[in-house]
């Protein structure tokens, strides 16, 4: 028997993501009661849920041949080794600092759902990406919606434990620990229904969400989805009018943003960020000399998985990152964070994905002041993106791979030329 991944993959993605419907259920009963919860005191019962169907996906990413072939090539492993090998020796370096092993460890979860993306690469390369994201969105639906109900109702009646919504009750959180990790979730989703044709009620209704949670971060990169949206409806001879105001409307957008309307909060004013400060106090009190710039000052330190495991300053000189960037120059130094931004710079340059610019761009702009690889499922769903824009640069020259979407029509002639 053939499994068609085709068919199973938007399946089990979708089953990835509904896990954290369920991964924060104690969590969020504790919201809707008016009691925020302390890091540390967090029950975890729940969120081995999604490892369990990380495991699930990547065993069967190991058992279909299509895609176990495409995952052991010469290139992939290459580029697998030389991150393991720099991991390794970041980790060596955590523990001559005399970290605790857990610290340095708590630093690779960056890395937990990198499966997804060599998932979402070799199926590119197979020319089933478009189908596959495309019937992943059809499915997302229904997350939305519960999404959009739970959102409403404690916009309106949930106790304002994050601020207030423009709704007058609490800002939502929707399934989530909190409305940041809503509100970014939700931005994703307008990112994937963007990439897919006649989904924009979708990707209106989950900019609302994301406007709707109060956060600041997901609501500017919600905006980025709409500016792309707008800019490639319009004609090329027009578009100019739209990028010259662009650094204005960005400033505009943040502005708006961090208004208390919007954002919720009172203390949201961007000139008075507690993360400027924060960013700060670190580099004045933890790089010491070129190794620390170089290498980082302790892998894991700045993760937010020790903050919730162990609770704030457990162990001495660790911190809230509150950005993907400074995490990556305190974990992996100067030398990780330039090879991350390379990589980016790299997929934007080599693939020929329609919408790579958008896709590129919402993951650095993501990471500016938060750290989205930490967080589900909005990790799963950005590195699942960023490995189909990668592999469309680097699509299968084989006959017997075929490079449009696999319909049923396409799948069964495939099979009957195999046999």
């Amino acid at each position: 028997m053939t499994i068609r991944f085709e068919k199973d993959l938007p399946i089990l993605l979708f089953a990835l993501v509904c896990a954290s419907v369920f991964a924060s259920l104690p969590q969020v009963e504790s919201a809707w009661l008016g009691i925020k919860e302390v890091y540390g005191e967090q029950d975890f019962g729940l969120r081995i849920l999604r490892e369990l169907m990380l495991v699930v996906l990547s065993g069967y990413a190991l058992l279909e041949p299509r895609l176990r072939g495409g995952i052991f090539i010469s290139p992939v492993l290459a580029f697998l080794g030389l991150l393991a090998t720099y991991i390794l020796l970041e980790i060596g370096y955590a523990l001559y600092l005399d970290l605790p092993l857990v610290v340095p460890m708590a630093g690779l979860r960056v890395f937990e759902y990198l499966p997804l993306a060599l998932i979402g690469f070799v199926t590119s390369r197979l020319g089933a990406g478009t189908h596959v994201i495309a019937t992943f969105a059809s499915y997302l639906r229904y997350f939305i919606a519960l999404q959009m109900v739970l959102a409403l109702a404690q916009a309106m009646w949930a106790p304002p434990l994050f601020g207030v919504s423009f709704l007058g009750g609490g800002r939502p959180f929707g399934t989530f620990v909190s409305p940041n990790l809503f509100g970014a979730t939700m931005a994703t989703c307008a990112l994937l229904f963007a990439l897919v044709p006649g989904r924009r009620k979708w990707v209106a209704m989950s900019v609302f969400l994301a406007l709707l949670s109060g956060s600041r971060t997901a609501f500017i990169s919600a905006l980025l989805v709409v500016f792309f949206q707008v800019y490639a409806g319009m004609r090329p001879r027009d578009r100019w009018a739209l990028l010259m105001p662009a650094p204005i409307l960005a400033v505009g957008a943040l502005i708006l943003a961090s208004s208390p309307l919007l954002s919720g909060r009172d203390d949201a004013d961007p000139t008075e960020d507690g993360r400027i400060d924060l960013w700060q106090r670190v580099f004045s009190a933890h790089i010491h000399g070129p190794e620390d710039l170089l290498f980082g000052w302790g892998l894991g330190l700045s993760s937010n998985t020790i903050n919730i495991l162990y609770g704030a300053e457990h162990f001495q000189g660790q911190f809230d990152s509150d950005s993907l960037y400074l995490f990556l120059l305190n974990g992996y130094g100067l030398i990780g964070l330039l090879a991350y931004l390379g990589f980016l710079w790299l997929t934007l340059r080599t693939s020929a994905h329609p919408n790579k610019s958008l896709v590129m761009l919402f993951i650095f702009v993501a990471g500016l002041t938060f750290n989205m690889w930490e967080y589900f499922p909005q990790n799963a769903l950005l590195m699942l993106l960023w490995g189909i824009v990668l592999g469309t640069g680097y699509q299968a020259n084989s006959g017997l791979l075929p490079l449009k979407p696999m319909t049923g029509t396409t799948f069964s002639a495939l099979l009957k030329i195999h046999r």
